[in-house]
């Protein structure tokens, strides 16, 4: 087979930048110093107490290298993917020649568990070797495949070696054998879709049409045969991998119950849906799909304005890890999970690629700056799978209801899918900063991250520096490089945070007024020949927020939560004493910002005086009494960035509290 002629290191995003900031700096050399050294040694199982992976000594045995059994979940291939792929991200930013050497030893190995006709799975190759194929709804393989792809695309992009990139293109070749509607094919799809963007980024490195076919092939057979899991299930004998899984329900389970461009509803397990999302938005920008294009709408917006929390999370049911209904946003029993915040932000990026409206990156930075980094501790060893928005831990112990819900970070899973997510999206996220739209002449800012950019417009190259404490006190100063002494007419499109009313503008230490400038769709557009030197000053006033859910909000009616900036705020028990669902908090109340103790990477914690309900008979032995009755007595209360909870002493939180006059 010929070797398609790859370019080295092609910057298909149009520009690069490389993160120095006060806040996320902190979070990428915990990434590298502790998360993927860490995550290293969880895949070799040498963490104490935490839940054996395995996932290494797999590959050694498919490899030959290891005598053994396949040990965990059918997709435990996927995190030794996910781990490369942050290490190759990770590469790409500074040079790190052990942990290349020993990514490319991972890699020696996982090519030669490679079987002949370029099939890669360390499960089916295995424990099942004659089952390929033959259970999609739920045995992850075209699943752990796209992870491989990403790793591999993301591996040559950082160091220029094909070896992993040639395994990946061996088994995409391979798949496009099997699967398809032509005769003799397997006319199915994936039950976790993950593939089709995977796909895609191949296309984007290979520039070969036939893995852009074959992502959208994916995604047009999807509904398209809808009862195809449930026909598969009857070929192998009506058998299934998970215990409890309804075959009949599947189809919505995996978003796979309507054709995608008939969907309009966010539907079943959550991370799947984002991930096919995201590569719907990436095939339709591509190929101009104009109802791919509004399907990808039509889900976006049923999922931010009915079904999202107010962090950035998505998934309220832990049945099934899924989406309900409209306005159904249980805090206390929330499921939340990690990657499902990841995988919005992955299709955040994508949508703003294919149009420039700020309200995808306002998700983006909610999703982020809250559920993302809540799914990690501050020292980067444990981490949540779910991202409950209210917790006791009493309770939870003993009501079955809030089995999925830990009060408490864990040092690894059995499923173990949140962790190396969050490690490849933070080691990544110099990608996510701007969008530059090189038809219109535009560089869009979207996340106000420190550091130092290259990008390229209409064949012109300019160098940009972002200094920024948008974390702290709301305020970022950019900085114009053009190549040339002469300038470059461009527009620097500056996004305005919806949390932000008005925000202060400086070019070259001057005020800006509105006619001075245009804004469109969240955008504050400065047009202008811009000179080598030349700086753009913002300011983004932090005013406190009193957030209130909409009125079909069950949970959150009457209630408010606070936010500043791009950080929503929690009450925890160690700070404000057991019993937060007594708290009040008055119309009236007023902030002191940054009091008490010090809160970790410059974000301030709030305090206020607040209302603690009491009574005044004693309960004594009665559970409902009609003679008793409360009082307020004032409270000192304090709030603590959301993404900092669960890292002192165990107690209840609560992001939501009761509002009084």
């Amino acid at each position: 087979m010929t070797k398609p002629d790859v370019p080295s290191h092609p910057q298909s995003s149009g520009y690069s930048h490389k993160i120095n900031d006060p806040f996320w700096s902190h979070y990428i050399e915990l990434v590298r110093n502790v998360v993927v050294p860490y995550q290293w040694e969880a895949l070799n199982d040498r963490i104490e107490g935490a839940e054996p992976s395995r996932a290494i000594r797999n590959f050694r045995i498919a490899a030959g290298e290891e005598e053994g059994v396949h040990y965990g979940m059918v997709f435990q291939d996927s995190d030794v993917a996910k781990w490369i792929e942050a290490a190759s991200y990770l590469l790409s930013a500074k040079p790190d020649p052990e942990l290349e050497v020993l990514v490319d030893s991972v890699i020696e190995t996982i090519a030669r568990a490679q079987q002949a006709d370029g099939y890669l799975n360390t499960y089916f190759t295995l424990r099942e070797p004659g089952a390929r194929w033959t259970n999609l709804a739920e045995c992850h393989e075209l699943y752990c495949a796209g992870h491989m792809i990403e790793a591999g695309v993301a591996y040559y992009h950082a160091t220029g070696k094909r070896t992993l990139l040639d395994v990946v293109i061996r088994l995409a070749d391979h798949i496009g054998t099997v699967f398809g509607t032509e005769p003799g094919k397997l006319p199915g799809y994936d039950g976790h879709q993950e593939i089709e963007l995977a796909l895609f980024k191949l296309y984007e490195t290979t520039k070969e049409d036939k893995y852009l076919e074959l992502s959208r092939y994916f995604l047009d057979q999807r509904g398209a045969s809808p009862h195809f899991f449930v026909e598969e299930w009857e070929q192998r004998g009506r058998t299934i991998h998970f215990g409890e899984l309804d075959m009949v329900h599947r189809h919505t389970y995996s978003q796979s119950h309507l054709p995608i461009r008939e969907q309009s509803t966010a539907e079943g397990h959550s991370v799947r849906l984002v991930y096919m999302c995201a590569a719907m938005a990436d095939v339709a920008a591509k190929t101009e799909d104009t109802p791919l294009k509004e399907a990808c709408e039509r889900l976006w917006s049923n999922i931010v304005s009915k079904r999202m929390y107010i962090t950035g999370s998505i998934g309220s049911s832990a049945k099934e890890e899924a989406f309900t209904g409209d306005y159904d946003l249980p805090g206390d029993t929330a499921y939340a999970e990690t990657c499902a915040s990841i995988g919005l932000i992955f299709w955040a990026k994508r949508m703003l690629q294919m149009e420039q409206d700020s309200r995808y990156a306002d998700v983006m930075e909610r999703a982020l700056y809250n559920t993302v980094i809540s799914g990690m501790s501050l020292d980067g060893q444990r981490f949540f799978y779910v991202n409950p928005l209210e917790v006791d831990p009493e309770i939870q112990r003993v009501n079955p209801n809030y089995a999925h819900v830990r009060t408490r970070r864990q040092g690894w899973f059995g499923c173990a899918c949140c962790p190396p997510n969050i490690a490849r999206l933070i080691a990544s996220l110099n990608q996510y900063v701007y969008t530059p739209a090189v038809e219109q002449a535009t560089l869009y800012v979207q996340l106000y991250i420190g550091g130092e950019g290259e990008f390229t417009l209409q064949g012109r190259k300019a160098a940009l520096t972002m200094v920024s404490d948008y974390t702290s006190t709301g305020e970022v100063k950019l900085i114009v490089r053009p190549d040339s002494p002469a300038g470059m007419q461009f527009t620097i499109a500056l996004r305005k945070p919806d949390w932000c009313k008005i925000p202060e503008l400086w070019i070259n230490g001057e005020k800006t007024e509105q006619d001075e400038f245009t804004f469109e769709c969240g955008y504050i557009k400065v047009t202008r020949s811009w000179k080598a030197g030349d700086e753009i000053k913002l300011h983004f006033p932090m005013e406190l927020l009193r957030m209130k859910g909409h009125d079909h909000i069950k949970t959150t009616f009457g209630k408010v939560a606070i936010q500043r900036g791009p950080f929503m705020y929690c009450l925890e028990e160690v700070d404000n004493g057991r019993g937060l669902h007594r708290i009040q908090l008055p119309r009236d109340a007023e902030f002191h910002i940054g009091s008490g103790e010090r809160m970790p990477l410059g974000v301030p914690a709030l305090t206020t005086i607040g209302q603690r309900i009491v009574f005044q008979e004693d309960w004594g032995i009665h559970l409902y009494r009609s003679d008793v009755y409360w009082d307020t007595q004032p409270a000192e209360l304090r709030f603590i960035p959301y993404f900092t909870w669960a890292n002192r002493d165990e107690g209840e939180m609560s992001v939501w509290i009761r509002e009084s006059v």
